[in-house]
């Protein structure tokens, strides 16, 4: 078993999301106007949340910490540069909180994990309760093998397998260069693969 996307990659980064589009919703947030935060908001929270589930392994927490990153993004507006994306920032952003919640947990036990991509097929015979159920079960196990890696090793795979972001944008979001996401993501499927096993997950 291993960790890949399970549908065509989607990143934040579409026609609704240009530049010049997301530097002026931002030049009127900073003037007081909220209402212009908003757009922002529906663009990158459909990925937001696959990658803050993918990193706490819960779906509630990850709504939690979604709806947090973004206030912080909200106060942190004035001090952010123009000239940049506001996707990898805001990345960053989520990346930095979710792994805050982490240390802050009393227990990193009983974790949920769903996704709304992972979960939508046709019916037939993937839709079969069996089926449904080895499908929850193989989530489970590769949620117990993510948790046992280092955080910089399960963001990574976070990041590339679940989200199916780019080298260019990895590196940006975790600032770390293009040559390293590539090192670094070799490492982390490595250990990744070995965490599988041991839990006793059959390789395919």
């Amino acid at each position: 078993m291993t960790l890949r996307a399970r549908t065509s990659p989607v990143t934040p980064y579409t026609d609704d999301t240009e530049p010049a589009v997301e530097r002026e919703l931002i030049l009127k947030c900073r003037s007081g106007d909220a209402r212009f935060f908003e757009p922002l908001v529906r663009a990158y929270e459909p990925a937001a949340l696959r990658v803050a589930t993918g990193i706490l392994g819960h779906p509630d927490e990850a709504r939690d910490g979604v709806q947090e990153a973004f206030i912080k993004a909200w106060q942190a507006l004035p001090r952010f540069d123009v000239k940049r994306r506001f996707g990898p920032w805001f990345f960053q952003i989520l990346r930095n909180h979710c792994r805050d919640m982490i240390r802050g947990r009393r227990s990193r036990s009983n974790y949920e994990v769903t996704d709304e991509k992972l979960e939508s097929r046709p019916a037939g015979d993937d839709a079969h309760p069996e089926r449904v159920r080895e499908r929850a079960a193989a989530r489970a196990v590769v949620r117990r093998a993510l948790d046992t890696l280092g955080e910089d090793h399960r963001d990574i795979l976070v990041l590339k397998e679940i989200q199916g972001f780019r080298y260019a944008e990895i590196a940006e979001i975790l600032s770390i260069p293009e040559g390293t996401v590539a090192s670094r993501l070799y490492h982390a499927r490595r250990e990744l693969k070995d965490a599988l096993i041991e839990l006793g997950a059959d390789e395919t």
